[in-house]
C-alpha cells in the first residue's frame, strides 16, 4: 500500500474511513470533481490520489436499456 500523507489521513479521519473503500464510493456517486470539491482537494490532488491507490475511474457509455454490472473481486 502506498504511504499516505498527511492530507489523505486528515481526510481519513475527517470521514472515518480508509481512502481505498471512501474514493471509489464517493466518485462513484458525485464524480470527480464533486468529489474533490467535498475532500477540499484540488482535481489534481485527488487524481493523484487515485492513482497512488491504484484506484481505476472509467468512464462507459450505455445506450437506452442497456445495465452494467460490477463485481468487486474479493
Amino acid at each position: 500500500m502506498a504511504k499516505k500523507t498527511k492530507l489523505m489521513q486528515r481526510v481519513e479521519t475527517t470521514h472515518r474511513r480508509p481512502l481505498e473503500r471512501l474514493l471509489p464510493e464517493m466518485v462513484n456517486e458525485y464524480g470527480l470533481t464533486e468529489t474533490a470539491n467535498r475532500l477540499k482537494v484540488s482535481k489534481a490532488t485527488l487524481s493523484y490520489w487515485l492513482l497512488k491507490m491504484g484506484i481505476n475511474v472509467r468512464r462507459v457509455a450505455l445506450a437506452p436499456g442497456e445495465t452494467l454490472e460490477v463485481k468487486r473481486l474479493s
